[in-house]
């Protein structure tokens, strides 16, 4: 009988990534502390090395604002309402 897939969130992958980055213990160990294959915590060490550069890198990543679609008003600005009151 196979065992069910594993889905590991986000967190956990940090986790288990930084402790196998700082070197205390070995993957084996790792893996059978935290259940996970030895190679999986290999790929999520990888994959963590190889985002950090991007981290402090000082650009900023696609921000739901950047992606923007909406419609623009008569002024130009995107999204707004703008009210514009006249004279008595």
């Amino acid at each position: 009988m196979r065992s069910m897939r594993r889905n590991c969130d986000s967190a956990f992958k940090a986790k288990v990534a930084l402790e196998a980055l700082k070197g205390e213990k070995s993957i084996a160990q790792l893996s059978s502390e935290y259940g996970a294959h030895p190679n999986q915590i290999g790929q999520w060490k990888k994959r963590l090395l190889k985002a950090l550069p991007e981290i402090f890198s000082g650009r900023r990543g696609k921000s739901s604002r950047s992606n923007y679609t909406g419609s623009t008003n008569s002024l130009g600005f995107p999204g707004r309402l703008i009210i514009m009151s006249q004279g008595p």
